[in-house]
């Protein structure tokens, strides 16, 4: 009998997959679109809608839930802020799963996970940040 096995378990063990559910929701918020295998993405995407409905009430209670989830104050100040307002007036479906092939290592299912209506400029605009402080402080 399969009671209580609603979730893929990516053979991991409970807190692996939680610190890893946290990690690519910390990099989904901030970068607005990752590429992982489909499992993962799948499994993610409802994780990533439960958190933006916890920015769209945005009290204190909401934002302590999703620090709890998340781990990373600067992700969860961008949700609330940025996403809270962006999705407001959408009722679910804030990500879309795109199958992109497959690894080439592995030959894994590899997919797309990113935001619906997303800032197109915030992927790599930290790293791209960082570079330019970089080459400015070696010149």
């Amino acid at each position: 009998m399969r009671h209580k096995l609603a979730h893929r378990t990516l053979n991991k063990s409970t807190s692996h997959r939680k610190a890893m559910f946290a990690n690519m929701a910390a990099s989904l918020i901030e970068h607005e679109q990752i590429v992982t295998t489909l499992p993962k993405a799948k499994e993610m995407a409802p994780i990533m809608d439960k958190l933006v409905t916890l920015a769209k009430k945005g009290d204190l209670a909401a934002r302590r839930q999703a620090l709890s989830k998340v781990r990373n104050e600067d992700a969860v100040r961008k949700l609330f802020d940025v996403f809270g307002d962006r999705y407001k007036d959408r009722n679910g479906g804030y990500t879309r799963v795109l199958k992109a092939g497959f690894r080439h290592g592995d030959n894994a299912p590899v997919a797309v996970l990113e935001m619906v209506d997303r800032d197109e400029t915030a992927k790599g605009a930290a790293d791209k940040a960082r570079h330019e402080a970089e080459l400015e402080a070696g010149e």
